[in-house]
């Protein structure tokens, strides 16, 4: 190391000591015909005096630098206590330009000040300079304190950390695989892994038991501003266990990265609550618990109504505590907020401080209508609104609403951490145009979590008879509204397999061609076994203080999944696309 110190680790303790640094120049301020800089580096920063130094006047923001001097304490009264190195600075006696800097694309400095001023396709464009600032390094810090925090609870339960292949066979996995050619099998294609689902269960076939592994995946599907088409997950499987064996394993895991990062002592166990429940009274698998308005169901209450609106499968509602000052424009922007969704709109009872009700339900039966106030709790001053339709649209449209008003209406507190575990998810679902997979009917039964995923105990001897009914192993673990990992307790023993099979309609051929090699190594004693996955990004995203899981990631794709820094995906040359057999020579046309 040419260096003898970090810059932002010197103290009042360090006086008197030559010390040699090296870093960047992250501001020069001349004062006479004295010059200061503050030198920066991975550790933080120093101020350097520059006294009788010719090259003082020419050095610029980001110059690359090495400095010899003593470090001494600072004068009386020019103390920065917002430094850690404030009570010091080191006076130069040569300093070595080791590079410059051209003309920077954006500031460096006052991270806090431009981040919304610089678009952030520029920052990716140029994130070796981004991460030079104090915002986005400390993100990946953070994210690097919760891998190791990650592999130290992993090691100290006995997991082995194993590495699964990248270059696999495409397999159906709920979204696009992306596809890799094989230049010496012109055809032929490998297929880059969306998880490592399938070779964990092979591991534990192997008797391994205990695995994990920080696991790379690529899925590609439709751009969203919290998707990427690669992204990090810890990845964990083990035998001979049950629910509780993961639900003790994730919440010592999600402990510890509080506790360490955060210095925050959770308590511990974590709520749980029923798929079901989460649905019936938060409209989402992955509710936010942190404040009410839960949804109430009228189904009941309103059947056999004459009331058109309200002749659907299911009614339901939600309360807005003192909605009933919203403005004729605030109502019509919740129409338009629903109709952005798909729904016709939205309908709404107003009850003025004397409990009398207006609104677009006043034509419902007077019996039913002065009952409704009652059956959902409201209070004069109080808005309801409702959503008909079928159950689960019904229910999503209220769940979604709730969020929107609580937002709105500043209703979430910002300092609470409330994690759920939500269980019992249902097995099967019935294939539709948003989960049916390229080339399948939109008819029959589609696994909700993957066909390996076991029912539950009371429902494994007759689920095929019937599949709309049934309820799985599988749980997710929820943070705030926001899903941080999901697992299941799979199924280990071939007359179970098959008859899920059946029940999705995959043909024993078809079973074999996508997942013979897992089917034939069940066939030689498989062991009871789970797993859970928790997205590593999105943890990190957490801790760190962001929304955005690309401020925790090095180099991250745009929301489209090009990279702005290299200019990814590119086209390849015709000759490199003979090569990879994608094309045939004109002589074999």
């Amino acid at each position: 190391m040419i260096c003898t110190h970090a810059a932002g680790q010197l103290r009042r303790s360090d006086a008197g000591s030559t010390v040699v640094l090296a870093g960047w120049v992250a501001r020069r301020r001349d004062h006479g015909g004295v010059t200061f800089i503050d030198l920066r580096d991975a550790h933080g920063r120093v101020q350097v005096v520059l006294r009788d130094l010719d090259i003082a006047g020419s050095l610029r923001a980001e110059w690359c630098v090495l400095v010899t001097g003593e470090v001494r304490e600072r004068p009386a009264g020019s103390e920065n206590p917002n430094l850690p190195t404030g009570e010091v600075e080191v006076v130069a006696v040569t300093l070595e330009v080791l590079s410059e800097s051209a003309e920077l694309p954006f500031p460096i400095e006052g991270f806090d000040e431009i981040t919304s001023a610089v678009d952030e396709r520029t920052r990716w464009r140029y994130r070796y300079l981004d991460l030079r600032r104090e915002g986005p390094a400390r993100a990946l810090r953070t994210r690097a304190k919760v891998t190791s925090i990650m592999r130290r609870v992993m090691e100290a339960n006995g997991f082995l950390d194993i590495e699964t292949p990248y270059l696999t066979r495409s397999t159906p996995e709920g979204a696009r695989d992306f596809l890799v050619p094989v230049r010496l099998q012109p055809g032929h294609w490998y297929a880059l892994p969306q998880s490592p689902q399938l070779f964990k269960q092979l591991l534990m076939v192997s008797g391994l038991e205990r695995y994990y592994q920080i696991a790379r995946c690529f899925r590609d599907e439709d751009s969203r501003a919290d998707r990427t088409p690669e992204f990090t997950q810890l990845d964990i499987e083990l035998s001979f266990l049950d629910e509780e064996d993961i639900f003790g394993l994730g919440e010592e895991l999600i402990a510890s990265i509080w506790r360490e990062v955060l210095d925050v002592e959770l308590p511990t166990p974590f709520a749980r609550m029923s798929y079901a429940d989460a649905m019936r009274r938060f409209g989402s698998d992955r509710p936010d618990t942190r404040f009410g308005l839960e949804l109430v169901d009228l189904t009941a209450l309103v059947a056999g109504t004459e009331f058109r609106v309200f002749q659907a499968e299911h009614v339901g509602a939600l309360v807005v505590p003192g909605g009933a000052s919203y403005s004729r424009k605030e109502l019509d922007g919740w129409q338009d907020w629903a109709k952005s969704r798909g729904a016709k709109g939205i309908a709404y009872l107003l009850l003025d401080e004397a409990g009398e009700a207006r609104g677009t339900i006043t034509r419902l039966e007077e019996d039913t209508l002065k009952a409704i106030p009652d059956a959902v709790g409201a209070s004069p001053g109080d808005a309801v609104f409702f959503a008909a339709g079928g159950r689960r649209e019904a229910l999503e449209l209220l769940g979604a609403l709730r969020i929107a008003v609580a937002k709105q209406r500043g209703l979430i507190p910002e300092d609470r951490w409330d994690f759920l575990w939500v269980t019992e998810f249902p097995m099967f679902e019935p294939i539709s145009a948003d989960n049916v997979a390229v080339g399948e009917s939109e008819q029959g039964w589609t696994a909700v979590h993957h066909p390996f995923t076991a029912p539950v105990p009371a429902d494994e001897a007759d689920f095929h008879k019937r599949p709309g009914e049934v309820l799985s192993r599988a749980y997710d673990l929820v943070l705030n509204g926001m899903e941080l990992g999901g697992g299941s307790i799979r199924i280990h023993r071939a007359e179970v397999q098959q008859r899920v099979f059946d029940t999705i309609g995959l043909s024993r051929e078809e079973a074999e061609s996508k997942f013979g090699f897992l089917l034939e190594a069940f066939q030689y004693g498989p062991p009871p076994h789970g797993g859970i996955a928790f997205g590593l990004d999105r943890i990190a995203a957490i801790v760190a203080g962001t929304d955005a899981i690309r401020e925790v990631m090095a180099f991250p794709k745009s929301s489209s999944g090009g990279d702005p820094l290299t200019g990814a995906p590119t086209p390849i040359t015709p000759k490199q696309r003979l090569e990879a057999g994608i094309d045939k020579a004109p002589e074999q046309q």
